[in-house]
């Protein structure tokens, strides 16, 4: 089974661009199965369960990070996928954090990027594009020529590993190229491991602590002056 992991800024696109991806998969006789994690509210599990007709699960995260949620549920999300003789797994995010990164080993890693979001924008979001496989652009017929090449051109400054798709999904403009990159990926195994790094520490604010500055806190901290720096056993 391939595991695909997409995640991307609110209303970047990412749904528009899975379904129009699941529909070429569907029709060439893949079998799929769809995990949506998100914060307080998502429907989008119910529109591909009735568009496509396939096993789908939906997990909110609530008070945990959704790119820590992806990894605590994805090992269950990947044995659910198994059972359901999925050969594909397709997994969308909320993709909020920009220090984590939700991908996996041996996954195919999505980030999808709208064009009218930003010049800036590849410059800003961290692992969730640098860890990544596939930048995918969408809204190209909204901005200018110049300003994609500007956008695609800050992709790859920013991750120069990462190979660029430049899509028009709600048309399905470009979706073969992503389509041949998904059938290509290798299937899952054995160990499951997160892509890249966590970050440094267990943060006290994370864990409940509302106390404002930094006296009250304790572990890897940092002050309006001094880089980071640790405090506590």
């Amino acid at each position: 089974m391939k595991v695909i992991v997409c995640a991307g800024p609110p209303t970047s696109g990412k749904t528009t661009v899975l379904k129009q991806v699941s529909k070429i998969l569907k029709e060439k006789g893949h079998r799929l199965a769809y995990l949506k994690i998100d914060v307080q509210f998502a429907n989008e599990d119910i529109l591909f369960k009735k568009e496509f007709d396939i096993p789908t699960k939906k997990v909110y995260s609530g008070d945990l990070c959704p790119d820590h949620c992806n990894v605590v549920v994805l090992g269950d999300a990947i044995k659910w996928a198994a059972e359901e003789k999925a050969d594909i797994l397709i997994v969308e995010t909320a993709g909020l954090c920009l220090r984590c990164s939700p991908y996996i080993e041996r996954s195919l890693g999505i980030v999808v990027l709208e064009a009218t979001s930003g010049m800036n924008l590849p410059r800003k979001i961290g692992p969730m594009l640098t860890l990544a496989d596939v930048a995918v652009v969408t809204k190209i017929d909204l901005v200018s020529q110049a300003e994609r090449e500007v956008f695609r051109a800050n992709v790859n400054e920013a991750a120069k590993h990462v190979a660029v798709v430049e899509t028009d999904a709600l048309h399905g403009i470009n979706i073969g190229h992503l389509v041949t990159r998904i059938e290509r990926t290798q299937d899952i195994s054995a160990p499951l491991l997160l892509r890249g790094n966590p970050p440094v520490g267990t943060c006290t604010i994370c864990v409940g602590k509302k106390e404002i500055g930094k006296e009250a806190h304790f572990g890897v901290l940092r002050t309006l002056e001094t880089d980071i720096f640790y405090r506590g056993e």
